[in-house]
């Protein structure tokens, strides 16, 4: 997110009892009784000054209130957009138009398994929320809260929390990983779903529904404030018992067994014959763990690791799984070529029997699919939410070409080699041969899973990555109305470099984006020594550029990126990549590719740093100071850069705490233009080195020393970071929400069918998105869900 907004000290929120549960009040008064004159004149005198210092205390009360309750809930006035693919769709054929609409049956069911995958709660809210809706829509359900004594904001405020959760797929934000509850009484909401069709019609059941979920719904205790492993935090990636030590035990046995974590979760079950159990259960349509028709060798059994049991099984979402399965197949007969065919084969197989090794197959197929009209991809793919970094989260996305942005990247990609050696690592360094990728602009039609990024690079397997290629796509209409800025709302920024950014924000972010995905993710070579004790580096040649020692350390065996430096493997990664942005798009060859020359190249390139050093600034939302965690890999990542770009120094980035015209604490943060050039590229320049050195040598020590160091918040330096977290908070924005459309096949024909960009219109779009099969759809998640709650526990 590269956004915050404005927020006053009288910020209007609707105060829930568990505001209360904070603790802030009752502390801020006791403080501002301490220290007072006890003896300094008449009765009357004392009591005016208690008054006066009791006043004050109550009023700072409020604002802290107002700055950490804040955090939780989504404000009613939250910008909420609607992706337009109206043209794109229109210009399909029918046949690509039956693809695409197949696809987007198959990503839409499987989305459901992040309802699964974020927290114990979120799917028998969704449920809840999918039976209110399907009853009334928003504006009928409207006389039904009027009547249960629910104020139009308070009205407004449940609409924006059921379209927060149907866009994140969960009540965690898919943004910073932060929980986020209901803007209004719980005893109030309780009321509308009493006085709910709904409720009407099946009592009961609704009841238990609400009774299932309500006390979760509104909790904001420390460990249910955010995700996290242990007492950090919530996560259904794992059963509630295990801790880091189990997470890193899993991995050493996935890496021993060649298994990967990607569609996987790990639940301890009780000690067998005093050995620690473990379940690694795998996601897929097939519930039998002995090998079936058309599988091959099955991987699922039990196995003795390490003087403990762990149990391969399958089954996970096994009836998501098998939606998905089944929509590919119909996909399969509207596929355009042979490579989308195998494709979708593979992926089928993959989420039929579990298995990553058909889903890395599919993959090489999808990479062999040069510039297809409709592009999409499918699978359990980023590992951001997981607290360990391995385990993917559901993901899948259609989308259509924008060929006259295309036309750019390509011209990037063939540019690629020419721009690879100008990075600032020895050539034995980068892979051996890149792979020109495709590099497209998309327009989505559908993306499903917890939230929409501006651009992605894929697929995650390394072996496929350094050996075969990749690609790299922009989602274009997601650019158009993500980042879109209003002066007012712009935070942290002096007024003479407010109008320039709103105008250069856009295209500064589309270079950003180009560089840091083709040029970012895609650069680089992994050190390793394969199993027969192969290298895929000369040994006793290579040296390392920081050190000009012999490489001591590398890959070996299955180890990946993600299992060797887990925690920290994505944040790091986004690190690397927005610095390769940073740094390249100082070159004028890359301006000049994206159409900006002279004086408007000089601006892209100001507006491109600066955003960042902001970015920095405004992701110390993300970090959780009680854990000293970070809830964002790529805020985590920008804050890292700021740090590594205030240490420049020489006054190439100035950042000062100050008060505001509304006399609330604030901020101001500079960069001097005319040093981006000298201190600020040699700074990532000598920063930019040390990550790569660190990646390619699997230097897991070295890295987290690096980067922990850089991400570190505190009160000490020149910089309060922590007094500066509260400010940022005070004056944050929330992340737009995307309303997507749906589709529908009548008779030969696939059409379209759009809502509008609001809360009701977000609503509308899922409970149509599932109308064919809701009920089917909602019982199954409620026995998926009712089958692993004892786990949380």
């Amino acid at each position: 997110m590269y956004s915050a907004g404005h927020a006053s000290c009288s910020r209007q929120r609707i105060i829930t009892s568990n505001a209360l549960s904070l603790g802030v009040t009752s502390n801020a008064f006791r403080l501002g009784v301490i220290g007072l004159p006890t003896t300094t004149g008449s009765t009357g005198k004392i009591f005016s000054t208690v008054s006066v210092v009791l006043k004050r205390q109550l009023q700072a009360s409020r604002l802290l209130f107002t700055m950490v309750d804040s955090q939780y809930f989504l404000p009613n006035d939250i910008g909420i957009s609607a992706l337009d693919c109206t043209e794109a769709f229109r210009l399909l054929s029918p046949r690509e138009k039956l693809y695409a609409h197949y696809l987007s049956r198959s990503a839409w069911y499987g989305g459901l398994a992040v309802l699964l995958q974020t927290s114990p709660e979120s799917a028998s809210i969704f449920v809840l929320l999918q039976r209110l809706f399907r009853k009334q829509p928003a504006a009928q359900l409207e006389s039904m809260a009027t009547a249960a004594g629910l104020s139009p904001e308070e009205y407004q405020a449940f609409l924006v929390y059921a379209a927060g959760l149907y866009a994140n797929m969960g009540n965690y934000k898919s943004f910073g990983d932060t929980k986020f509850i209901p803007n209004l009484p719980k005893e109030k909401l309780k009321a509308l779903v009493w006085q709910s069709q709904a409720f009407q019609d099946s009592p009961s059941e609704m009841e238990a529904l609400w009774d299932s979920c309500s006390t979760l719904l509104f909790s904001l205790e420390d460990q249910q404030k955010q995700l996290g492993l242990g007492d950090k935090g919530v996560t259904t990636y794992f059963s509630g018992n295990c801790c880091l030590e189990d997470a890193e035990l899993a991995q050493k046995f996935l890496d021993s067994k060649n298994l990967s974590a990607y569609n996987t979760r790990l639940f301890k079950n009780k000690s067998e014959e005093g050995k620690a159990s473990y379940e690694v259960r795998l996601a897929s349509a097939e519930q039998k763990d002995c090998a079936v028709d058309g599988e091959g060798e099955s991987r699922c059994g039990r196995y003795d690791f390490e003087d403990c049991v762990f149990m391969v099984s399958r089954g996970d979402y096994a009836y998501l799984m098998k939606k998905v399965s089944e929509n590919l197949e119909k996909a399969k007969d509207h596929a355009a070529n042979e490579n989308q065919k195998r494709m979708l084969e593979e992926y089928a197989q993959s989420f039929t029997f579990g298995s990553i090794e058909a889903h890395k197959e599919g993959s090489r197929f999808w990479i062999k699919d040069k510039g297809p009209i409709v592009e999409s991809y499918i699978g359990f793919i980023e590992s951001y939410r997981d607290p360990f970094g391995s385990r993917g989260e559901f993901e899948g996305f259609v989308a259509v070409v924008n060929k006259a942005m295309s036309e750019r990247f390509a011209k990037l990609v063939s540019s690629a080699e020419v721009l690879l050696p100008e990075l600032p690592w020895p050539k034995d360094f980068e892979k051996d041969r890149f792979l020109l990728p495709d590099f497209t602009s998309l327009d989505v039609l559908t993306f499903a899973g917890s939230g929409i990024p501006a651009g992605i690079n894929i697929p995650n397997y390394d072996d496929i990555r350094q050996s075969e290629g990749f690609k790299n796509v922009s989602l274009g209409n997601v650019l158009a109305v993500a980042y879109a800025t209003q002066k007012d709302k712009l935070t942290f920024l002096d007024e003479e470099d407010k109008d320039m950014y709103i105008k250069w924000k856009g295209p500064s972010f589309e270079v950003q984006v180009g560089l840091h995905e083709l040029l970012g993710h895609g650069s680089g070579k992994l050190f390793v020594q394969d199993e027969k004790g192969n290298f895929n580096f000369e040994q006793d040649n290579v040296r390392n550029p920081e050190t000009g020692e012999q490489i001591t350390t590398w890959y070996k065996g299955n180890e990946t990126w993600d299992s060797k430096f887990s925690t920290i493997s994505c944040s790091y990664e986004e690190c690397r990549a927005e610095c390769v942005g940073l740094y390249l798009c100082l070159n004028k060859h890359v301006l000049s590719i994206f159409g900006h020359e002279d004086e408007d190249a000089k601006e892209v390139v100001y507006i491109n740093w600066l955003n960042m050093v902001r970015a920095g600034l405004l992701g110390l939302e993300f970090f959780t100071p009680e854990s000293k965690s970070w809830r964002q890999a790529h805020m985590q990542a920008r804050f890292v850069i700021l740090r590594v770009l205030l240490e420049a120094g020489e006054g190439l980035v100035n950042l000062k705490e100050s008060t505001g015209k509304d006399g609330c604490p604030d901020a101001l943060i500079t960069l001097d233009r005319s040093k981006v050039h000298t201190v600020g590229k040699a700074a990532i320049e000598r920063f930019l080195c040390k990550l790569q050195v660190i990646k390619s040598t699997a230097d897991v020590e070295g890295g987290r020393a690096l980067y922990e160091g850089y991400s570190a918040v505190s009160d000490t330096g020149s910089h309060n970071f922590l007094r500066l977290r509260e400010t940022v908070l005070l004056r944050k924005e929330a992340r737009k929400m995307f309303v997507q459309a749906n589709t529908r096949v009548k008779g030969e024909s696939v059409e379209l069918v759009e809502y509008e960009g609001s809360a009701a219109g977000l609503i509308r779009s899922f409970t149509e998105r599932f109308a064919d099969d809701a009920e089917e759809v909602e019982a199954h998640l409620l026995e998926l869900n009712k089958r692993d709650a004892p786990c949380w526990c």
